[in-house]
Formats: structure tokens, C-alpha cells, sequence
């Protein structure tokens, strides 16, 4: 009595910001299943020729009173990936999770920084990058990423913002229970996700 669907919801970003920990934590509740892997569907064109059909086949299997999510922080920053998500359904609901852009900008160096070591690749210091001439630098594609209103134009020229609903990512860390059940009342899902789902160490 299972099927693939097409998503119902899609976290759409940010990179750095704790998508990997939402789509998780939503993976709690009952009427959620969540995709494997980071889809790149919308924002990479040699996935987006495959079509909707392969785009299906990639989604995990769902029972009818289930949400189907993916998560592709690529989407938030892609200039393609509004429209065509809009084209595909114009009434999706999207989430996308912030953090504090500066911190956002320094994990995502650090994710790129270590990634260069240990493919033994030359590194660059972070202040030769995100300064050039004594001004920040906003080519630096970390820099791009954080800079949330310059995408949140190109997002809200297709959807409403009612539509899209802003996770908190540095509350998230903290105290994870009252922003997910903010998620469970946008995504009209009956309350399941308890704070004894969670576990804190140091």
C-alpha cells in the first residue's frame, strides 16, 4: 500500500545552517518520511533533464497519510531552482533553516578548509579570503551564501511567504523541541515529535 511521491515539502537551504539535523529530527514523527540523500534535482541541470519521473524514483517510499521531505540546501542559493519548483507545484510547502551568517560563513570555510587537507589540496587563510582591498569580499561564494535577503527576493517572486516557514538553526541546537513543533503546525501534522525524543551530551 506504499508509494514514491513527489515531495510535499523541501527544505531548501542553507548550506551550514542544519538541514541534516531537521530533516532527522522531522524523520521522528510518524507522518514524515524523508529522502537518503541530497537530491540536486532543481539547482543542477544535468539532474533536471532526467525529468520528474526520475526525480519520483529517488524518493522513499510513503504511505497516503505521509509527507514526503528532501533536503537540498543547494536550492536556497540557485537561481534556477525557484521557478522550477513553482512549476512543479505552486502550492509546496517550503522550509528553510537560518543561522547567524557570520557563524554560517565560518563552518562553511571550515567544511571546504578541511575537505582541502585532507585531499592534501593548497588552503587559503580565511582573512585572505573573505577580506580583498580592505572591503569584504562578496564574491567568495561563502559569503554569497549568507547573504539571505539577496535570495529570499528571488524565492518570494514565486511563492508567498506563508508558504515558506524560517527554522531558527542556532534555537534548533539548543532547545529543538518548540521549533519543531512550530514545523509539525505548519506542515498541518497532529503534535508528535515529545522533548523525550531527544538526548543532550556535552
Amino acid at each position: 500500500g506504499t508509494s514514491r511521491q513527489i515531495p510535499q515539502t523541501i527544505i531548501i537551504g542553507v548550506r551550514k545552517g542544519g538541514t541534516r539535523a531537521l530533516l532527522e529530527m522531522l524523520g521522528i514523527h510518524p507522518n514524515i518520511v524523508v529522502a537518503a540523500t541530497e537530491v540536486h534535482f532543481f539547482d543542477w541541470d544535468e539532474n533536471y533533464v532526467k525529468g520528474i519521473d526520475w526525480y519520483r524514483s529517488l524518493m522513499p517510499f510513503s504511505y497516503g497519510n505521509q509527507i514526503t521531505i528532501e533536503k537540498t540546501p543547494g536550492y536556497f542559493t540557485s537561481p534556477q531552482a525557484p521557478e522550477r519548483i513553482h512549476y512543479m507545484n505552486s502550492s509546496i510547502k517550503l522550509l528553510l533553516i537560518l543561522r547567524d551568517p557570520t557563524e554560517r560563513v565560518i563552518s562553511d570555510y571550515t567544511q571546504v578548509y578541511y575537505n582541502r587537507v585532507e585531499s592534501h589540496k593548497p588552503v587559503q587563510l580565511f582573512e585572505d579570503i573573505v577580506i580583498k582591498n580592505g572591503a569584504l569580499n562578496t564574491k567568495y561564494k561563502a559569503i554569497q551564501r549568507s547573504l539571505y535577503d539577496v535570495h529570499m527576493e528571488k524565492w518570494l517572486k514565486h511563492f508567498s511567504l506563508d508558504q515558506i516557514h524560517i527554522v531558527d538553526g542556532n534555537t534548533l541546537i539548543k532547545d529543538p523541541l518548540p521549533e519543531l513543533q512550530k514545523v509539525e503546525r505548519f506542515l498541518n501534522l497532529p503534535s508528535r515529535i515529545m522533548s523525550s525524543n531527544f538526548y543532550f551530551n556535552q
